[in-house]
């Protein structure tokens, strides 16, 4: 099959005029390929997407209620819980666990994924991810979808979670935050898609939306959905989220991604990997799931300022070929120990868009040392993990350079598949490639970097 293949003009047309504000990257003149082998994964990965969610879910409450998370074996784990409302607030800890939320997932979930020499890392879950237009757009311009296909199925996910106030008669918005507004232009552009679909929806900003008489409304018009696109950790900036769970919590309107701040954190991918966890997981995930999972995410951990017992040590990596009894002890870890990955979980403006990652064998140690007792005084505002370091793989594609030539170039690269969720099934639809220069350790959306859609 021949691949498609853009000129060089028609790129430079689409990146001056982008879905995402005041940002610029470079362009390719073909999409990225997708082998078989990686499409059969990423198709098992989306019904994993599913399996994960809802045990993150089930474990959760079953700690804060202190039940067993096991069916013939008594295992109470009332630290999941600590771990996921440290530093939240009240009310939202409260939402969480309303029925009204019970077992609600996101509309959409995306997998970061890495291709590294053993495999490939799912390095973070996203459940309010941008690049769902931005995406479907380029996928028209390469002629990889010419229907619109991730539009369609963001839309067939909004219709399911609003099936509750007539689906697609719903009346819907897209409301964005002002630290998420880069992004309010391509949630224009999908609403205009929508609309043309037979749709009722708007994009809003969220200081537009107002409850009046125990309804949530934009303007003179009664909200029955709203698709949350901004993160929670923002909520002092967003003044209807407040009020707006309770709203939720009487059935007046719906959410998605729902207000869960358990769906917003990495630390979950540490608990998977928590040895007092796995009989949970065992227990929980089919097979086929938790194999996949596990050959995926990597080896994670919680950095807590908690002190041990003299005889006890952290399940994490080794200083010096030792068991640590201090997060600290991290701080004198070799070069080769240091190949570890430093991130902000969630519920924190530092806690997206890499801009809380150091990676530990690209700064000196000292510099090391100083991240690592960062990350511990700031506990639990906001928590960090750590994980580790899947150097990503080398590959080669073509480049266009500043005079529309096209150049084959070495990168390395992001995939993001774009999972839709309707009736508890994940639907795979557009994947967006991040193909990053290799002096680039970080890999995500940069002026150096080329965003392209993936073709299958």
């Amino acid at each position: 099959m021949t691949s498609p293949k853009i000129e060089a003009q028609v790129a430079k047309e689409e990146v001056s005029n982008p879905l995402f504000a005041d940002k610029s990257w470079r362009s390719s003149p073909l999409p990225w390929p997708l082998k078989e082998d990686i499409c059969n994964w990423i198709h098992d990965l989306s019904s994993a997407a599913i399996g994960f969610y809802q045990a993150i879910d089930l474990l959760y409450r079953k700690s804060w209620k202190g039940e067993s998370v096991l069916r013939n074996e008594n295992l109470s784990v009332p630290w999941v819980a600590d771990y996921f409302d440290a530093g939240k607030p009240d009310w939202l800890v409260e939402h969480t666990r309303s029925e009204s939320n019970r077992s609600l997932l996101p509309a959409v979930l995306r997998p970061d994924l890495i291709p590294h020499e053993d495999g490939i890392a799912l390095t973070e879950w996203d459940s309010v991810p941008g690049g769902i237009g931005l995406t479907a757009q380029l996928e028209g311009l390469y002629r990889v979808d010419n229907d619109l296909g991730m539009v369609r199925s963001f839309g067939n996910a909004l219709v399911n979670t609003a099936k509750h106030f007539g689906g697609k008669s719903a009346n819907m918005v897209i409301a964005v935050s002002e630290e998420a507004d880069t992004y309010f232009p391509e949630m224009q552009w999908i609403c205009d898609k929508l609309k043309k679909l037979g749709f009722s929806i708007q994009a809003c900003k969220t200081d537009d939306l107002e409850i009046k008489k125990g309804s949530l409304f934009l303007k003179s018009t009664k909200v029955d959905l709203v698709y949350r696109f901004w993160e929670l950790f923002d909520h002092e900036n967003v003044g209807v989220m407040h009020a707006l769970t309770a709203l939720v919590d009487t059935g007046e309107v719906v959410v998605t991604p729902p207000m869960k701040h358990i769906q917003e954190e990495k630390l979950s991918l540490a608990l998977f990997h928590h040895h007092r966890l796995e009989p949970f997981w065992n227990e929980i995930l089919g097979k086929k799931d938790l194999s996949i999972l596990r050959s995926a995410i990597p080896k994670s951990w919680i950095i807590e300022p908690h002190k041990l017992p003299p005889g006890a040590y952290f399940d994490g990596p080794l200083s010096k070929g030792r068991k640590l009894t201090s997060w600290l002890d991290l701080g004198k870890a070799s070069k080769k120990e240091r190949r570890l990955v430093l991130k902000a979980s969630g519920f924190h403006e530092t806690a997206w868009g890499a801009r809380s990652v150091v990676i530990g064998d690209d700064v000196s140690s000292d510099d090391w040392l100083s991240s690592i007792t960062h990350s511990i005084d700031s506990y639990p505002s906001p928590i960090y993990v750590i994980q580790d370091f899947k150097k990503p793989r080398t590959f080669k594609h073509s480049v266009f350079d500043e005079q529309n030539n096209s150049n084959l170039e070495s990168g390395r690269i992001r995939l993001s598949p774009y999972f839709f969720v309707n009736e508890m099934q994940a639907n795979w639809e557009g994947t967006l490639a991040t193909f990053c220069p290799t002096d680039k350790k970080i890999i995500h959306g940069m002026k150096d970097g080329v965003l392209m859609p993936c073709n299958r």
